[in-house]
This record gives structure tokens, sequence and C-alpha cells, in this order.
């Protein structure tokens, strides 16, 4: 019998190449809304999912998964009323305060953000916020450095849902903390560039709780038939407005119970390149 071999929709694959040309050469690309039906999102992830295969075939493994738009502010401006997801895979994880080369991350900015990671999956059809605390092993303060393969950061739902929901690397923190230690709501959060705060904010601005984030992407997943797995690293959204990153920052993130993580950047890239 001949194996069936699944061709993608020719807009989806080009939308698919553009932002894979993007990533390979470094050079951002331009918006991917015109190659696909308007406002359709869920072609949109069809080309997340084209990349992650294409990630896949290079060796790669997924090590959890991110959500964005979680801020009712960030959602009206780009015309939604949900959040969304996006994949993280070895190569984005990055240790606390290692160097981050300042070539790796396109058009790089950065927020501070609750990690959860699991030790149970999370396969029902609908999750509670039970469900996601008894399947939780522990939490880290991270800092997700989004990156946009798109030039000037020109996107609107369809271009970011695409381009992997912008996700481009991840700094964990190294001290675990079990849920029960923690009121992660009210939890305050403050990123410091050098020392000095340029962005502040808490628990409550992801979705009210970081917690509801982490539940709308269970269900989802499970929808879309790859629930979250033991093992998942859970980025659950930002905790206040994201911030520019220049070569030789050095960022840290403090959350109220979590401790801090830092994100150190590289002064330039390839043959003094400082995009």
């Amino acid at each position: 019998m001949r194996e069936t071999v699944n061709t993608p929709d020719p807009a989806v694959a080009r939308a698919a190449e553009r932002l894979d040309t993007a990533r390979r050469t470094g050079v951002p690309c331009d918006p991917v809304r015109d190659l696909l039906p308007p406002g359709d999102l869920a072609a949109a992830y069809a080309v997340q999912t084209l990349l992650a295969d294409r990630s896949r075939a290079e060796g790669h493994r997924v090590t959890g998964w991110k959500i964005g738009l979680t801020s009712a502010a960030v959602q009206a401006q780009l015309g939604v009323d949900t959040p969304d997801f996006g994949r993280l895979t070895d190569d984005m994880a990055v240790s606390d305060g290692a160097e981050i080369p300042w070539d790796a991350v396109l058009q790089a900015r950065a927020e501070a953000e609750v990690a959860l990671v699991l030790e149970h999956d999370l396969t029902h059809d609908r999750h509670t916020v039970a469900d996601v605390i008894r399947a939780t092993a522990f939490a880290l303060p991270a800092v997700e450095v989004v990156g946009s393969r798109i030039r000037d950061w020109d996107i609107s739902a369809v271009d970011t849902i695409a381009d992997n929901a912008s996700a481009g690397a991840y700094v964990l923190g190294t001290r675990p903390v079990p849920l029960g230690a923690l009121d992660l709501r009210t939890a305050g959060m403050v990123l410091e560039r050098h020392g000095e705060p340029v962005s502040t904010g808490a628990g409550a601005a992801c979705l009210g709780h970081p917690l509801h984030a982490a539940v709308w992407l269970a269900d989802t997943l499970v929808r879309l038939g790859h629930p979250l797995r033991a093992g998942d690293t859970v980025l659950t959204g930002a905790l206040g407005p994201m911030t520019t990153v220049e070569p030789g920052d050095v960022l840290e993130a403090r959350i109220d119970g979590l401790g801090s993580v830092r994100a150190r950047f590289g002064r330039t890239g390839p043959e003094g390149d400082t995009r």
C-alpha cells in the first residue's frame, strides 16, 4: 500500500517558507497575513505546526509551551479575544545567567513570567485549577525572550501565531517552589535592566491568575490532540509590559515567592552585527 503524504495547503506552505527563511538568514521578513485568509487563526496555527515539524526534523524536541496574548490590552490591539500558544524547544532553553548571543533572537524583547513544570499529564476535555495544581511539580521564575521574524514587529494575531507566538528563547530560575507555598495572583514582579526597573506587574495581569492561563492551554491542547505531558514547561504569560533589549543588557526578574532569574545578552552578533 502506498504511504499517504500530507501535503500542506499552498498558502500555509508559502507562509512557513517566508518565516523559515527569515529564521535561517537572520533577516526579518514581510508579514505573512497577506498570504493567508484574513483573520484565519486555524491557518496560522497550521503554519506554526509545519514549522514545528521542520524543527523536529532538524533534531530538536519540544520541551513545553508558551502562552501569549494574556493581556486584555494586547488582545484588543491585535483584534482577538483569546490567548494564543507556541511551542518551546530545547534550543530555546538558556541557563540562568548564561549569555544569549545577540543574533540568537531576531528583534528581541523580554518579559517576566511564571513557569510551571508538570509532573503529570493533563488529558481531560475540561480542566479545573485543581487539576493544574495536582499536575504541577513546581513553579519557577522565568524570563521569556520574545522575538519576531517579521520586520519591525508589524504583526497581527495571524502573524504572531504563525510565527510560533513570537517565541525566541527562555530562561528559567533554578529554585523550584511548590504551588502550595505561593499566592501567584498577588505575587509582585519587577524586571530590571542593570539594576533599574523597566517593567513591573503581578500575577493578576495574566488572565487574572497564571493558573487560569494554564487551564486555558490545557483545554486547548486537548482539543487539538496533543495534550500537556509530564515534564512539560509552561510559560504562563507576561506579568507586566515587555521591554526592549539592547546588546550587552543584563535583565533580572524578581517575582515574590519565586526568587529571581537573569537573562544576559551578548554585545554583538557575527562580524559586529548589532541588529
